[in-house]
């Protein structure tokens, strides 16, 4: 990408700034707090007219490679959209459809599949998407070939707008512990579909696959490439930077709010206790946006090895100081913070949904220990 240099700056790129101010102009006009509501009490938590208008403008493209019709902004791009999306905690389905499926479909799909469904979900016409069980890592669903066709039984939980979708991309365990990623139609014999309810109030489902046929043309093919991995860096990435503005958002409105609530004569925030509490989550927002940004920056430079790492961290981050925050944000509201139907129980609900689903602080810490004999040490030269 010729806009990133070999060091990453605090700055962004000045066309992924342009990206995230088209982004915050179309989140914030269209997903106002009356908006979200509606949405989730009316149709089902995916905001079908605001996604159409994100395929318009070009953002479920802008991350995707230009040979496939993308706009080749990379995995900054996509943390930079997706942190707007956050800040707004617009009820789309932006993470799992753009990292988890368009994307992988971009890359590593056949031709025939790339013609039936890629441009469709693109200009917001089909939707596809990711069943990657939360991005927490695990796979839930195994198969084994039969002759030309991979058969595959499991279960996806809580898989973003599954019922809304065409076909879920799902990574599939073979036998000898290597991995496959598939597309199945959601229509297809075998699959059934259980609405569940999300901690985030967002549409999602729980897929069982039994005994589904998948063709050669419907499994990505990435030769030497693990897709499965490929696309669970960048699914994780995506929920780290919805994290990133989420967190990002409930501190500025928890900074306006204790600016102005007066308690004794004096606003809340000249409390010592509140003042050191919100620059601990600060600090906790500024470490996600620092480890997410840079994580995204080694894979759009082909540093791969590092961006493992890298990833890794970042999911840390986002799933155990977004706790922090959105906790934090949340208490400092005081008693209105415990009202379901004021504006910062939605991003605590948020916060809480990114974080268990990045993966507990056990699953973290094992993850990271795996990697510790090839992670690059802090320091070491770019």
């Amino acid at each position: 990408m010729d806009s990133i240099t070999e060091e990453m700056s605090f700055a962004l790129p000045e066309d992924h700034a342009a990206l995230a101010a088209l982004a915050a102009e179309i989140f914030a006009d269209q997903a106002t707090t009356e908006r979200v509501v509606e949405v989730e009490r009316t149709e089902g938590g995916f905001d079908r007219r605001l996604w159409k208008l994100l395929a318009d403008a070009g953002l479920l493209a802008a991350c995707l490679p230009e040979s496939a019709g993308g706009g080749g902004m990379g995995a900054l791009g996509l943390v930079t959209i997706a942190e707007q999306q956050g800040r707004r905690v617009a009820p789309v389905p932006f993470w799992s459809v753009v990292a988890a499926a368009a994307w992988p479909i971009a890359e590593f799909g056949s031709p025939a599949l790339k013609d039936r469904l890629l441009d469709r979900v693109l200009s917001g016409d089909a939707l596809v998407t990711g069943a990657f069980d939360g991005v927490a890592g695990e796979v839930g669903v195994t198969g084994a070939y039969d002759g030309d066709h991979l058969v595959v039984d499991g279960v996806a939980v809580g898989v973003p707008a599954a019922a809304e979708a065409e076909a879920v991309v799902v990574p599939v365990r073979l036998p000898d512990g290597a991995s496959r990623v598939v597309v199945v139609a959601t229509d297809a014999a075998g699959v059934t579909l259980t609405a569940v309810a999300a901690t985030g109030q967002g549409s999602a489902a729980t897929v069982h696959l039994a005994g589904v046929r998948v063709g050669a043309d419907d499994v990505l093919d990435g030769g030497e490439v693990d897709v499965a991995a490929w696309a669970l860096q960048r699914a994780r990435l995506a929920l780290c930077g919805v994290q990133l503005g989420t967190c990002a958002e409930a501190l500025t409105t928890t900074a306006a709010y204790v600016s102005q609530r007066e308690q004794f004569g004096r606003p809340i925030s000249t409390n010592q206790a509140v003042a050191v509490r919100a620059a601990d989550a600060h600090l906790d927002t500024e470490a996600i946006r620092l480890t997410t940004q840079r994580a995204a920056w080694l894979l759009d430079c082909g540093r791969d090895q590092e961006a493992e790492s890298a990833v890794l961290v970042a999911k840390f981050w986002a799933s155990r100081g977004g706790l922090r925050v959105v906790h934090a944000t949340q208490h400092l509201h005081g008693g209105i913070g415990a009202d379901i139907d004021y504006p910062i129980h939605r991003y605590f609900l948020w916060g809480r949904q990114a974080a268990f689903s990045l993966g507990g602080s056990d699953q973290l810490a094992a993850e990271l220990g795996a990697v510790l004999d090839t992670a690059p040490p802090i320091g070491a030269p770019a």
